[in-house]
């Protein structure tokens, strides 16, 4: 996994590593202080490629062929080479990649019987010459993860692609002399050109818990959409999707679906193991995690690969003290370690304090990663050092993640009254439930920013744009039809957020992180499958728990869905009351202006304390002390 950026220069201009131009805005070493930004991204190799027209910027970490995989690569006449000039007299293509491709052993095959001659045994080369062959129509062959830019020199086109569900991440923006782009947002801003605005569009998408697909938080930059291209040439930006979910008739009964999601699942986690580094599992002790912990097992075992290893975050004292709340029942080591056992794991578990989650170096961190506040608090800095205790053995780690959105595991598309709400369903659960009614992480602003923000505005011309685009089956009962837009709404709104997490939690520890349940032929499929089906046995994520009937203890299979956890230690609310108040003594603190200083004083009064021990309305001020910081970071970017 590694970092990317760039730029290319608009028709009929030149810009040079050094060279001072209105898009290096006259400073040196550009790429380098692009790459600089990137470096948890790439702690193993950087370079950098320039012909004039176009830059290409690289930082790597080595997971596959780590001799032959330096980027950028270039592509000539006679072949490719790695990180240097083109095997040949003139470039034909130069790339820099991030992302793994799982099918590109296959790929090769079919590509050198094309002709085409291989010089590494990296992932890498294959997409380079996968577009040599098939232009920019080659992303519709990969398989996997993936972000990339290619520089075409012969038609001065710069083609920029993402994988079908966004996990790897990829920003642009349109400055007067050309196009920069990077994985994140941090190494855009690293060019004077691109300037870090936020509007008070920017502020609905920081409020938002459903995000439309390419909106960013910076007026001026974008985030390009899952599955899709993008082409810079001398006619501007063009945009192009080339993948959606489709909607087909469901032809299988349920026994072979159950079969078909277990081979599919099967596969997926196979063709993820693939690793030239030691690789692990995220265990939860849940369903979705477990199955891919179970399935990597055997998998391993049929390799002689030795055993799978396997990581479960929790807190000091946590299972001894634990206090059941609205969507946890029970903590997870006890069932991590029943599955570790049961499968033959090497099991690890990372036992954070109240210290971890305060310390402001941690937290410090989390925030400059994902570059713009979140509400999460607790759980991103728990998930933060999780990562980084399972980067201490292993470069590479499997998820669960998306195994809810695609069965139906969440409890609020269990609840009729919010699943049949005009509204993205998790959106609504957030406004029914007290501790989050004013917004997940917007109890403590003023009326009158609120109002300025309209939520309520956003979210309907967002729920109407996404609804507009969703496939379905003409004929569907009502619950059918509605099952089928709440999977799409969750794909299309709701995952992307948590992947973007993800992805940035782990490489700021120097971790990959693969997701076996994203694969887009599993997914496709399990679109269409019909919910009595997912629901057969009045339960949520009954087909994967039949599916993965024979490979978990019983009690792991039913065991009731729960989210990651969260500190419920009272040392770390009163630490973060005291961060509060200190903020709210000092007039310079630059997110005063936005909150309601009369409730946000109560909340750090005695009589706040036993509300703020709600996990909920803690993210209150989590997300608060974050908007503080970032904005004392960013400076004077406001235009409201």
């Amino acid at each position: 996994m590694c970092g990317i950026a760039g730029w290319a220069v608009r028709e009929g201009g030149q810009a040079r590593v050094g060279a001072p131009s209105a898009l290096a805005g006259g400073e040196p070493g550009l790429a380098e202080s692009m790459a600089r930004t990137m470096a948890c991204r790439g702690p193993d190799d950087q370079g950098v490629w320039t012909d004039g027209h176009a830059t290409l910027v690289h930082t790597r970490m080595a997971v596959i062929d780590l001799a032959g995989g330096r980027q950028p690569m270039v592509a000539g006449e006679g072949g490719a080479a790695a990180g240097g000039d083109p095997a040949g007299d003139e470039p034909a293509a130069a790339l820099t990649y991030s992302g793994e491709i799982y099918n590109f052993r296959e790929l090769r095959t079919e590509l050198a019987g094309r002709g085409h001659r291989f010089r590494t045994r990296s992932d890498t080369e294959v997409v380079l010459h996968a577009y040599l062959e098939w232009g920019e129509r080659c992303v519709e062959r990969l398989e996997g993860m993936f972000a990339f830019a290619i520089w075409d020199p012969r038609r001065r086109r710069l083609f920029l692609a993402r994988d079908r569900f966004g996990i790897k991440p990829l920003y642009y923006a349109e400055t007067g002399e050309g196009l920069v782009f990077g994985s994140e947002p941090k190494a855009l801003l690293a060019c004077p050109a691109v300037r870090p605005v936020v509007d008070l569009d920017g502020m609905r998408v920081l409020f938002s818990m459903a995000r439309a697909p390419g909106e960013s938080v910076y007026r001026d930059l974008r985030d390009l959409p899952p599955g899709h291209t993008l082409v810079y040439g001398p006619g501007g930006v063009s945009l192009r999707r080339y993948w959606q979910l489709e909607a087909h008739p469901h032809e299988h009964g349920l026994d072979e679906t159950v079969r078909t999601v277990r081979e599919l699942l099967e596969s997926s986690v196979a063709r993820e193991l693939v690793s030239d580094v030691p690789l692990s599992v995220m265990l939860s002790g849940g369903l979705d995690s477990s199955t891919v912990a179970a399935l990597a097992a055997r998998a391993l075992a049929r390799e002689g690969a030795g055993r799978v290893r396997t990581t479960t975050v929790t807190y000091s004292g946590y299972s001894d003290n634990f206090q059941p709340d609205l969507v946890r029942s029970a903590p997870d080591s006890p069932y991590a370690r029943a599955v570790a056992e049961h499968i033959g794991a090497d099991h690890r578990e990372i036992e954070l304090t109240t210290s971890d989650l305060i310390d402001p170096v941690a937290r410090r961190t989390v925030l400059r990663a994902q570059d713009v506040p979140a509400p999460f608090g607790d759980m991103d800095t728990s998930t933060y050092q999780a990562f980084a205790g399972v980067h201490r053995h292993s470069k590479v780690a499997l998820t669960g993640e998306s195994a809810d959105e695609i069965f139906g595991g969440y409890s609020w598309v269990h609840i009729p009254d919010l699943a049949y709400e005009e509204q993205f369903p998790w959106v609504a659960f957030e406004q029914w439930h007290p501790g989050t009614r004013e917004g997940l992480g917007q109890g403590l602003l003023s009326p009158a920013f609120k109002s300025r923000l309209d939520m309520g505005s956003y979210y309907a011309e967002r729920y109407a744009q996404a609804m507009a685009e969703i496939p379905r089956l003409p004929g569907e009962d009502a619950e059918e039809r509605r099952a089928r837009e709440i999977c799409h709404l969750h794909l299309t709104h709701w995952l992307p957020r948590l992947l973007e997490r993800n992805d940035r939690l782990s490489m700021i520890s120097g971790l990959e992180v693969r997701v076996p349940f994203c694969d887009h032929r599993l997914v496709q499929y399990a679109y269409n499958i019909p919910w009595e089906m997912k629901t057969f046995d009045g339960r949520e994520k009954s087909l994967l728990r039949s599916a993965a009937g024979d490979l978990l203890p019983e009690k792991v299979l039913e065991r009731p869905k729960a989210p990651f956890p969260v500190s419920q230690d009272a040392t770390y609310t009163k630490a973060l009351h005291q961060e509060f108040a200190e903020v709210l003594a000092d007039p310079a603190s630059p997110v005063l202006p936005l909150l309601d200083l009369e409730v946000s004083r109560r909340a750090v009064s005695p009589q706040g304390e036993a509300a703020a021990q709600d996990w909920l309305h803690r993210m209150n001020i989590e997300m608060v002390l974050q908007v503080n910081s970032w904005l004392l970071e960013l400076g004077d970017c406001l235009e409201l």
